[in-house]
C-alpha cells in the first residue's frame, strides 16, 4: 500500500542536508554556549552564526532573533512579556495602572497557543478584542483600527493560517498601527505568528511594520525543538523563563544547539528554493482545488487568491471529519481534521466557526497541506480515493447524501 503524507502544516520531515548539518553537535562540537573555554566559545560561533541565518530570512538584525523551544514559547513569550514589561514600567514610574488599563487585540482564528495565551491574560484582567473574519477567513485592517484604544498595548495577527491557509493583510495592518501610533503619540506593538507562512513565502519585518514575529523550524523541514520570537531592537518585553540569562536575558535555559543549527540550516535552504518550491505548490495546490471541487456537494473553506502555497481545507456535507481521516489513512494517506494541536477535541473547530459554518458543517472539514515531497502522482492518487470515501460515507449517513 501507498503511504502519502499530506499534512506538512502539522509537521514536516527533517531533511537531509539539515540532519547533517545538525549530527556534529551533538557529540563532536557539544559545548554550552555559556562557557568561556574553547569548546563553549565554539559553540557560540555556531549559535550566531545561526541567528545571523534565520534573521536573514525576515530580514531582521542577528541581535533580534531570541531562540526557544517552540512557537507556543515564543507567542507566550510576546504576549505576556509586553504585558509584564508595561506593568514594570508603570510600577518604577509609581503609576497607578493595573492590568485591567491594558488592552490586546487578535484575531478569531488565531492558533491556539495565541488564543489560550489571550484567554489567560483575560482571566488577570487584561482587556482583550477578538476581531472577526469575512466568510473567506480574511481580517478588515478597518476593523483593527477601530478597535485601538489608548489601552492598546499589543495587536497581534496570524500571518498565514494553519487550519484554513489564509494569509492577512499583515502589511497594511502593520502600516495601520504604525499611524496609530503616530496620531495617539503612544506605543503599540504590532506581533504576527508566522510559523506556517515563514520560508514559505516572503516576510520583510521592516517593509510589514512588524515588531515581533514567531517562527518554528518544524514547519520548514527542521528539527522540533528549536523555535525564535524576533522581538525589534528598543521593544519593552519581559522573560517568562529566569534562570542563567541566555538569549540576552529573554530565554534562560541552556540553548538547544543542535536544533538550532538545524533550524538555520531549514532557514538557508528556504531562502535559496522558496520562489521555485512556492511556485510549484501553487500549481498542484490551484489542481488539487479544481479536481475536489468537481465532487459533488463539496466546499473550499477560506479564500482564493489570499492563501498559503501549500494548504487547502475543504467540508463535506453529511459525513464526519474523523471518519474521512480515518479511511484515508486505511488507504495510506495522511490528511487532518482541523488544528494538528487540537485534532482530539470533540468541539467543532473555533477557526471554521469564525468564518460562518455551522458546528455541523465545521465538523465535515478535511485539511490537506502540501509539501516537497509531494508529487502529483500523489495528488491523484488522493482524489481517486477521496471522492470513493465520500461517496461510501454519504450513503450509510443517517443526515442524508
Amino acid at each position: 500500500m501507498k503511504r502519502i503524507y499530506l499534512d506538512y502544516a502539522a509537521t514536516t520531515p527533517v531533511g537531509p542536508a539539515v540532519k547533517k548539518a545538525m549530527v556534529p553537535f551533538f557529540s563532536e562540537r557539544f559545548g554550552n554556549t555559556m562557557s568561556i573555554h574553547s569548546f563553549g566559545q565554539e559553540a557560540k560561533l555556531a549559535l550566531e552564526e545561526a541567528r545571523e541565518t534565520v534573521a536573514g530570512l525576515m530580514g531582521a538584525k542577528p541581535n533580534e532573533i531570541i531562540f526557544t523551544g517552540s512557537a507556543t514559547e515564543s507567542n507566550n513569550l510576546a504576549l505576556k512579556g509586553i504585558i509584564f514589561a508595561k506593568l514594570i514600567v508603570h510600577k518604577n514610574q509609581r503609576s497607578s495602572i493595573s492590568m485591567d488599563g491594558l488592552h490586546i487585540i487578535i484575531s478569531a482564528i488565531e492558533h491556539p497557543c495565541i488564543m489560550e495565551t489571550a484567554n489567560w491574560l483575560e482571566k488577570q484582567g487584561i482587556k482583550i478584542t477578538r476581531i472577526p473574519v469575512d466568510k473567506e477567513g480574511l481580517v478588515n485592517p478597518l476593523d483593527i483600527k477601530k478597535a485601538i484604544t489608548k489601552e492598546t498595548v499589543l495587536v497581534s495577527i496570524i500571518h498565514g493560517s494553519n487550519e484554513i491557509g489564509t494569509v492577512q493583510p499583515i502589511k497594511e495592518i502593520g502600516a495601520f498601527i504604525k499611524n496609530a501610533n503616530h496620531k495617539l503619540k503612544t506605543k503599540i506593538y504590532f506581533h504576527t505568528d508566522a510559523v506556517q507562512s515563514f520560508g514559505k513565502i516572503p516576510i520583510d519585518v521592516n517593509k510589514m511594520n512588524i515588531d515581533l514575529l514567531t517562527t518554528s523550524s518544524h514547519k520548514i523541514y527542521g528539527p522540533k525543538g528549536a523555535a525564535c520570537l524576533f522581538v525589534r531592537e528598543g521593544v519593552k518585553i519581559e522573560p517568562i523563563l529566569h534562570g542563567g540569562g541566555q538569549e540576552d536575558g529573554l530565554r534562560s535555559s541552556t540553548v538547544n544547539l543542535p536544533a538550532i543549527v538545524g533550524f538555520a540550516k531549514a532557514c538557508e535552504i528556504a531562502k535559496k528554493g522558496m520562489g521555485e518550491e512556492s511556485q510549484r505548490l501553487i500549481r498542484l495546490r490551484d489542481k488539487l482545488i479544481s479536481k475536489i471541487l468537481k465532487i459533488p456537494n463539496s466546499h473550499l473553506i477560506g479564500s482564493k487568491n489570499n492563501r498559503l502555497p501549500n494548504i487547502v481545507n475543504f467540508w463535506f456535507p453529511f459525513i464526519e471529519g474523523e471518519s474521512l481521516v480515518i479511511q484515508l489513512d486505511l488507504k495510506g494517506i495522511a490528511a487532518s481534521t482541523g488544528s494538528a494541536c487540537s485534532s482530539m477535541k470533540l468541539e467543532p473547530s473555533y477557526v471554521l466557526m469564525a468564518l460562518g459554518l455551522r458546528p455541523e458543517q465545521a465538523h465535515s472539514s478535511l485539511r490537506i497541506s502540501l509539501g516537497r515531497q509531494t508529487k502529483e502522482s500523489d495528488l491523484d492518487y488522493l482524489n481517486d480515493n477521496l471522492s470513493k470515501i465520500i461517496k461510501k460515507l454519504r450513503e450509510i449517513s443517517p443526515y442524508g447524501k
